[in-house]
């Protein structure tokens, strides 16, 4: 049996100080949340380009969100086996 799902993945950014951050949240079909946080930062020797920060914090957001994903995995793998799981990207 073939099955389609739709998960959605949403990143909000803010910049404040030299400083961006983005909170990427991925939200499942059946309404399970987790985040993931990443932060970039100006260097004041460099030249201020938004977009690069932004792509910066958000590649981090998503790293870190891909990382409680692969947590949030294994502890549904040990409740299920009753073993440790070791899974990883």
């Amino acid at each position: 049996m073939n099955t389609a799902k739709t998960w959605h993945v949403e990143v909000h950014l803010d910049e404040h100080d030299g400083r961006t951050r983005a909170k990427a949240t991925l939200t499942t079909r059946d309404g399970t949340r987790l985040t993931g946080i990443g932060l970039a930062r100006l260097n004041p020797t460099d030249t201020d380009v938004p977009e690069i920060g932004d792509e910066l914090a958000t590649a981090r957001a998503l790293a870190d969100l891909a990382h409680a994903l692969l947590d949030a995995t294994a502890d549904d793998i040990e409740a299920l086996t009753h073993k440790p799981a070791d899974i990883h990207l």
